[in-house]
């Protein structure tokens, strides 16, 4: 299935500003399913990523209208970097007992975001729409 990078954009900011509410508001229970124990550090942690959650699903909400451009290229490669960054971390961590079977989820979600901007970059580039 071949996703418009707009229709991905959108996906993606949803998903940012829902996992910005929930660790932002309940960091204890996204730790649970992935087996870790809350603490008030790790508390700390996770209220700070949820602002850099709000702050990427912003960025993927306005972007989703953006013709190709060197921008939104810069944007789709760093967030596949850090999509499959995050997935082979979280697999790591399952592996090494850090984390309960939850994280594998996680690991799914990015690892699915991750292809589907490789494959909506290859759509644009064979679609012959130029990047400036």
């Amino acid at each position: 299935m071949q996703l418009s990078f707009r229709t991905l954009s959108i996906i993606t900011s949803s998903l940012c500003f829902v996992l910005a509410l929930a660790w932002g508001f309940f960091p204890e229970v996204l730790l649970a399913i992935w087996s870790i124990e809350y603490s008030n550090a790790v508390g700390f942690v996770a209220r700070r990523s949820a602002v850099l959650f709000a702050a990427l699903g912003v960025m993927f909400y306005l972007v989703r209208s953006a013709p190709p451009s060197l921008g939104r290229n810069a944007l789709s490669n760093g967030f596949i970097v850090g999509c499959f960054g995050l997935a082979v971390l979280g697999f790591g961590e399952w592996l090494n007992g850090h984390a309960g079977p939850g994280i594998l989820l996680a690991v799914l979600v990015e690892f699915a975001l991750g292809l589907g901007f490789v494959q909506a970059r290859r759509v644009t580039v064979e679609l012959g729409e130029t990047v400036s």
